[in-house]
C-alpha cells in the first residue's frame, strides 16, 4: 500500500511539473503555453481556432491554451514570474509592461521577429512596447474611446452630429449636452470609476501630456492648461451644468447601459469594444450610432495602450515561440482576432481590411480614428501604478465629484505624484 500511495505521489507531481511550464517531451514535441485574456465569447472561439490550426500543422510545436484573466492578470504574472512558472507566451497590455521588461522577466523579441510583422505595424505602436531599446511585446489590438449615442434623441434633438472630419470640440460637446438634458434626464453618463487612463489618453486630443521627461530621462508631472480640459469639462457638466449624471461617476461603463437603453443618458463615453455588449443587450429597436470623440488643440488624437504579446525571458523555445506569434498575428489572423474582440489591430493590412470599414455598428468611425491613436502618456513611465492608484485616482475621483477644486487636483497630481515617481527614478 505504502508502494502504491508513493508512485501515485511521483506521477501525479510528475504530471504537474509537465503542466506547470513549456518545455520539450521525451519524443521531442516541444509544448509552448499560451496564456490568453480573451474574454468575450467570439474572442475566446477566435484564439482557441487559431491554436488548433497551429496545432494541427506543427505537431512538432504544440500550442497548450491557457485562460487568464484581465482582473488579475499583473498580480498573476508577477507571481508567476517569481515562482518560475510563467507561460511562454503571455496576453497583456502594453501599460502593464514597463516593470516586466525593465525585472528581466520578458525576453527582447528584436531579433527575433520577422520583417513582415515589424513594417506592418506602425512606429507608434511599437513604441507602447519598446523599453531599453528592446521590443518586449508585438501590439496587435487596440480601441478608441468613442460616444455611444441615442440616435433617435441626437435625431430628436436637432444638434449638429459629429463625424471624424468635423468633430465636436470639448466646448461645443458641453453645450451639446446641456441641450440634451433636463426632465431627470442627462446629456452624457461619464463611467469614470477607473479614471485615470480615461483622462489621461482623451487629453492628448486637447494638448495635453502630463508626464514631462528631460533630457537626462527623468519623469516629472506637470498639470498645465491642455491637462485641464477634458477633466475641467467632465467636472463642468456634473457640477454646474447638471448634464452629466451624477450616479455613473463611479460606475464600469457595462453599468451604464441599462440606463442608456431605458433613456436616461443620451451618451456614453465608451471603449470602442463596448458595441458588442450593445449589440448583445439593446432592446429590439433601439437605434443607436457611434460618434468621435471630442478634439481640442491635438484634433481626434487620443492615447491607447494596445494589447500585446510578450515571451517570457525563461521561455527555451523563444524562436519557437516568435513563429507562434508570426502566425497568430497573420493579417487575415489579426482581423479575426479584431473582429472577435470588437476591436482595431494595430496592423497596416489588417487594418484595410473591409470587414473592419463597415458602417455598420461604428466600425467605419473607428478605423477612421485608427491614425489619431498614440501611446498612452504614462507608456513608459515607471511607478506609474502606483501614482494611478495612490494618488491620481483618488484625487480625480473627489474632482469629478466636486469634494475639492481644479488647483488642489494640480498640486496632488503634481506634488503628491512627484513624490511617488521619485522613487523609481533614484
Amino acid at each position: 500500500m505504502r508502494t502504491r500511495i508513493l508512485v501515485t505521489v511521483l506521477a501525479v507531481a510528475l504530471l504537474l511539473t509537465g503542466c506547470s511550464s513549456g518545455g520539450t517531451r521525451d519524443d521531442g514535441r516541444i509544448t509552448l503555453r499560451f496564456q490568453s485574456l480573451a474574454w468575450q465569447q467570439e474572442s475566446v472561439e477566435a484564439n482557441k481556432e487559431l491554436v488548433e490550426e497551429w496545432n494541427a500543422t506543427h505537431p512538432d510545436i504544440r500550442v497548450e491554451y491557457v485562460q487568464g484573466s484581465w482582473d488579475s492578470v499583473h498580480d498573476q504574472l508577477l507571481t508567476s514570474f517569481e515562482g518560475g512558472e510563467a507561460p511562454d507566451i503571455i496576453h497583456d497590455a502594453s501599460d502593464d509592461l514597463a516593470d516586466f521588461a525593465y525585472g528581466g522577466y520578458l525576453a527582447d523579441l528584436t531579433e527575433l521577429l520577422p520583417e513582415r510583422l515589424k513594417s506592418d505595424i506602425p512606429g507608434r505602436s511599437w513604441e507602447t512596447v519598446t523599453f531599453k531599446d528592446g521590443i518586449y511585446g508585438v501590439p496587435f489590438l487596440q480601441e478608441p474611446r468613442v460616444l455611444i449615442a441615442n440616435a433617435t434623441w441626437l435625431r430628436q434633438s436637432g444638434v449638429r452630429v459629429p463625424t471624424p472630419e468635423q468633430p465636436w470640440s470639448w466646448a461645443e460637446f458641453r453645450q451639446v449636452t446641456k441641450r440634451l438634458s433636463g426632465g431627470g434626464k442627462y446629456g452624457v453618463a461619464w463611467p469614470l470609476k477607473e479614471p485615470v487612463s480615461a483622462t489621461l489618453n482623451l487629453s492628448l486630443s486637447a494638448g495635453g501630456r502630463l508626464f514631462h521627461r528631460d533630457a537626462d530621462g527623468k519623469v516629472t508631472v506637470r498639470f498645465e492648461e491642455g491637462d485641464e480640459v477634458v477633466p475641467r469639462t467632465v467636472h463642468e457638466q456634473a457640477n454646474t451644468d447638471r448634464s452629466a449624471s451624477p450616479t455613473t461617476l463611479g460606475s464600469g461603463g457595462s453599468d451604464t447601459l441599462p440606463g442608456f437603453f431605458a433613456g436616461k443618458y443620451a451618451m456614453v463615453p465608451l471603449g470602442f469594444s463596448y458595441r458588442q455588449q450593445i449589440v448583445q443587450q439593446a432592446p429590439k429597436g433601439f437605434d443607436w450610432q457611434v460618434l468621435p470623440a471630442p478634439a481640442g488643440a491635438g484634433g481626434l488624437t487620443q492615447g491607447v495602450s494596445p494589447q500585446t504579446l510578450s515571451v517570457a525571458e525563461d521561455c527555451p523555445h523563444k524562436k519557437e515561440a516568435a513563429a507562434f506569434l508570426d502566425f497568430l498575428l497573420q493579417p487575415e489572423n489579426m482581423v479575426r482576432l479584431a473582429l472577435g474582440d470588437w476591436m482595431l489591430p494595430t496592423g497596416r493590412q489588417a487594418l484595410a481590411d473591409p470587414a473592419l470599414r463597415t458602417a455598420e455598428h461604428g466600425w467605419a468611425t473607428g478605423t477612421a480614428l485608427a491614425d489619431r491613436l498614440r501611446p498612452a502618456p504614462a507608456q513608459t513611465v515607471r511607478g506609474y501604478p502606483e501614482w494611478k492608484d495612490k494618488v491620481a485616482t483618488p484625487a480625480l475621483q473627489e474632482y469629478y465629484s466636486g469634494a475639492i477644486g481644479l488647483d488642489e487636483l494640480r498640486e496632488r497630481l503634481e506634488e503628491d505624484g512627484n513624490l511617488v515617481l521619485a522613487r523609481y527614478q533614484r
